[in-house]
């Protein structure tokens, strides 16, 4: 077996995981993200190359070198529609959320940005654009970071604690990490509860996301196809994390799009999932921010 040095965690926090200690002794943290992304993504109005092929109701839908108007009109969707729904419902029924926001795309809807803060949700870096930046130069990516956190700032009126770019790249938590002022980053799948990167001086928090408990299956080729399946699965996950809860509370992350979820059936669908969260007690609804806060103060690693 090669045992030279191997960049990957594969072993995580193993047979014993960490009591997360979440507040009331809570069995379950389950946090709500909505992604804000539509205005950021693919469009040769904004310089690219082709249309967006990613996350819409045309599963498989190539990229034209000109502009595709049914494309654009089923993420205008989101910011016109699917956003006001998804705010009705969680403001209705008091759940706090995280938005993962595209630079691009808040400054370009004042009205959702200031909703948001009138709601008291956390609003986190989505980066400067809704666009793959898997081959993206590393000058660049750093460039669309600080750019990010710039107009963040400007529409927003602070700069972003937490990050999350979706479609990252190699290179992505590295630059982060030296841009500096964030408090987490979400760009891992990889446990259910947070843990610490360390690179450079001080340690990094990581707050995993999700793909699974998350809309955009319902725009995948194996995805769910009705609301019954996106509940089923999304009930499925918290039972199961709320049993194991018992002994070793977890987190639970639900990952929402305002073009996907913010459509009235998969909404209906949503709004039976967080009503029968709602009949459980011991059960942390928090935004990710409060997370990252709350691993800060419980579980920074000790120096050695």
């Amino acid at each position: 077996m090669n045992t030279s040095f191997y960049p990957r965690d594969m072993l995580g926090y193993g047979r014993t995981p960490p009591k997360p200690r979440w507040p009331g002794d809570s069995r379950l943290a389950l946090q709500i993200v909505i992604n804000y992304e539509e205005g950021a993504e693919n469009n040769v109005l904004h310089g690219d190359a082709g249309s967006e092929t990613f996350l819409s109701e045309i599963i498989g839908a190539q990229s034209y070198s000109d502009r595709h108007m049914s494309m654009e009109s089923l993420y205008e969707y989101g910011s016109r529609s699917g956003f006001w729904r998804l705010h009705r419902l969680m403001t209705e029924l008091r759940i706090p959320i995280t938005v993962f926001g595209v630079a691009m795309a808040l400054e370009r809807n004042p009205a959702a940005v200031a909703a948001m803060q009138e709601a008291d949700w956390e609003i986190a870096s989505h980066a400067y654009r809704w666009i793959d930046h898997q081959h993206m130069s590393e000058d660049e990516e750093r460039r669309q970071i600080q750019l990010a956190t710039e107009i963040h700032k400007k529409v927003t009126g602070a700069a972003p604690e937490g990050w999350y770019t979706g479609r990252d790249s190699p290179n992505t938590r590295k630059l982060v990490i030296d841009h500096g002022g964030f408090l987490y980053d979400s760009d891992s799948y990889a446990d259910d509860l947070p843990y610490w990167h360390f690179e450079g001086d001080s340690p990094h928090l990581v707050i995993p996301y999700t793909l699974d408990t998350n809309d955009m299956r319902f725009a995948t080729s194996q995805g769910f196809n009705s609301g019954d399946q996106f509940f089923t699965y999304l009930k499925d996950s918290f039972d199961e994390l709320y049993e194991e809860g018992q002994e070793h509370p977890k987190m639970l992350n639900v990952g929402l799009h305002c073009r996907i979820a913010g459509r009235p059936g998969r909404t209906r669908s949503l709004r039976r999932f967080l009503k029968y969260v709602l009949q459980h007690e011991d059960v942390w609804l928090c935004r990710r921010i409060d997370i990252a806060k709350h691993w800060h103060k419980h579980h920074k690693p000790v120096p050695t």
